[in-house]
């Protein structure tokens, strides 16, 4: 049975894999979705301490 890791790294190969990449990447640029995650990440942070 192949690991999680070794599954991922072969979809990540495929032209569906890429384009995956592709559209996360340009998601990471849009400044709402950057503000969106730091609001998730300091919530997840505040609740943790």
């Amino acid at each position: 049975m192949s690991s999680l890791v070794d599954r991922v790294r072969r979809y990540l190969n495929t032209p569906q894999g890429h384009e995956t990449v592709e559209k996360a990447k340009r998601m990471a640029k849009d400044p709402r979705n950057r503000d969106k995650v730091r609001g998730l990440l300091a919530r997840f942070r505040a609740r943790g301490h």
